[in-house]
This record gives structure tokens, C-alpha cells and sequence, in this order.
């Protein structure tokens, strides 16, 4: 299996593990305010890194080079970035907003650059 797909499904695994944690405490707390971040965390970090991890070991020719390591760290970091905003904007923090949108806006440049390796030409 290429490198791309370990790192996806490492990342999957750790986001999933995240959003069940969270999914516990708001459970646990009776607290359902995050639901917006919990929802997003497990679509964005587990369903879709799973999914970008399949078609790299499914497409071992669109995985080596540069730009699917450029394209994970983009769209991992942007996920990152996106939920940490939501989770605090749902808790009450209005001002994370800003942090939502800039998270927003790095997890399109991963999914641009990801359809740009799925319509590029194999190597």
C-alpha cells in the first residue's frame, strides 16, 4: 500500500478516535451544543481521509510524488483548523467564526488540489 494511504488512514483512525470521544463527553454531559463539530469531525476526518486513503491504494500511480503529501497535509491541517473553530464557535465562542471559515477555506484547497490528482493523468 503507498506511504499516502498509511498516512490517511492513520489520520482517519485518529480523527475517528476524536470524534468518538467527543461524541462520549457530550453524551456523558448531556452537553450536545458541538454536535456541529462532532458531525463534521467524523465526516471530514474519518469518512473522507478513508476515502482519499482507498483511492491512493486503488490509484498507486496518482500516490507517489509530491503533490499527494502536499495535498494531505493542506486538507489535514485545514480539518484541523476547521473543527478546533467549530467546537469553540459551538460552545459560545462567536469570534471562532473567523477560525471556521479560515479552516474552511484550507479543506477546499485540499479537496481542489485532491481533484486535481483524480483528473490528472496517471504517472
Amino acid at each position: 500500500m503507498p506511504r499516502i494511504s498509511h498516512l490517511y488512514f492513520k489520520t482517519a483512525t485518529i480523527l475517528f478516535l476524536a470524534g468518538i470521544i467527543m461524541g462520549l463527553h457530550m453524551g456523558i454531559s448531556g452537553d450536545h451544543s458541538a454536535y456541529p463539530a462532532h458531525a463534521h469531525l467524523n465526516l471530514l476526518g474519518w469518512v473522507s481521509c478513508a476515502i482519499f486513503g482507498s483511492y491512493f491504494a486503488l490509484n498507486p500511480a496518482k500516490a507517489g510524488g509530491r503533490l499527494p503529501i502536499i495535498q494531505f497535509a493542506i486538507y489535514t491541517i485545514g480539518v484541523v483548523v476547521m473543527i478546533v473553530g467549530l467546537y469553540l464557535m459551538a460552545l459560545g465562542n462567536p469570534a471562532m467564526d473567523a477560525l471556521v471559515g479560515i479552516g474552511s477555506f484550507i479543506v477546499l484547497a485540499g479537496v481542489l488540489l485532491f481533484t486535481a490528482i483524480v483528473f490528472s493523468r496517471d504517472a
